[in-house]
């Protein structure tokens, strides 16, 4: 696993070192969790994703809403 951090350097990014694919990360919004790509689990594990959707371009106030409980 190779480790990256941008932009603020808050959320780390850990990805295969030898094919690039971007397997968990840390993000900046949840600092105490990690997201897992969804592709990245065995087949057969019975676990359904539930997507919701989050405005990177405005960070901010959608870290708001998230706080505020009122995230879908």
């Amino acid at each position: 696993m190779t480790s990256y951090r941008f932009g603020t350097s808050q959320a780390e990014h850990l990805f295969c070192a030898r094919c690039g694919v971007k397997s968990f990360y840390q993000p900046r919004s949840h600092p105490d969790c990690w997201s897992v790509n969804y592709h990245c689990l065995d087949e057969g594990h019975g676990i359904k994703p539930i997507i919701r959707m989050f405005d990177g371009r405005n960070w901010e106030q959608a870290k708001a809403r998230i706080n505020d409980k009122s995230f879908p």
